[in-house]
């Protein structure tokens, strides 16, 4: 299935969008987040983690120094940030693998950065920056069963 893009003309439309993510995910899905510094990736996150019913996303902060961050909702969420790795072997010597295994849902911030360490099956979310507070997100599945969460995005 080809790419759905969406356009974001706000904070609030790229908030509805992470929540109407949320409610396509299911336990062991992988999601790589691409963009640049400023694009929402971590912004993204908080609104999935929010869909997945975390209470306060506001606890959703970017993992940039702790790498790896835990959050309990309906399903347990996995924030990876690789954004300060200098390797996509130090990303895989984090453990990422159990995690991708496990029964949470994982969230990857700068996946293009560690894409040999990710699983083939996700979907990848590229974020681009069209101006002050709009957005457009390109929504990839890699897999059968993220064909289906596409799907069901783009109805």
């Amino acid at each position: 299935m080809a790419p759905i893009v969406l356009d974001l003309p706000s904070l609030d439309a790229t908030f509805a969008f992470g929540r109407r993510l949320a409610n396509v995910l299911f336990p062991g899905a992988v999601v790589g987040l691409i963009g640049p510094l400023g694009a929402g990736k971590t912004h993204l996150v908080r609104a999935v983690a929010e869909g997945l019913g975390l209470h306060d996303a506001r606890a959703i902060s970017s993992p940039t120094f702790g790498l790896i961050h835990e959050y309990r909702a309906r399903m347990p969420i996995y924030h990876f940030d690789a954004y300060r790795l200098n390797s996509a072997a130090e990303f895989q010597d984090l453990g990422a693998h159990e995690y991708f295994e496990g029964n949470g849902v994982c969230l990857v911030e700068w996946a293009d950065r560690v894409s040999a360490c990710l699983p083939e099956e996700r979907l990848d979310v590229r974020l681009e920056i069209t101006g002050e507070t709009s957005r457009r997100a390109t929504v990839s599945a890699l897999g059968p069963k993220y064909v289906e969460v596409l799907e069901r995005l783009a109805s």
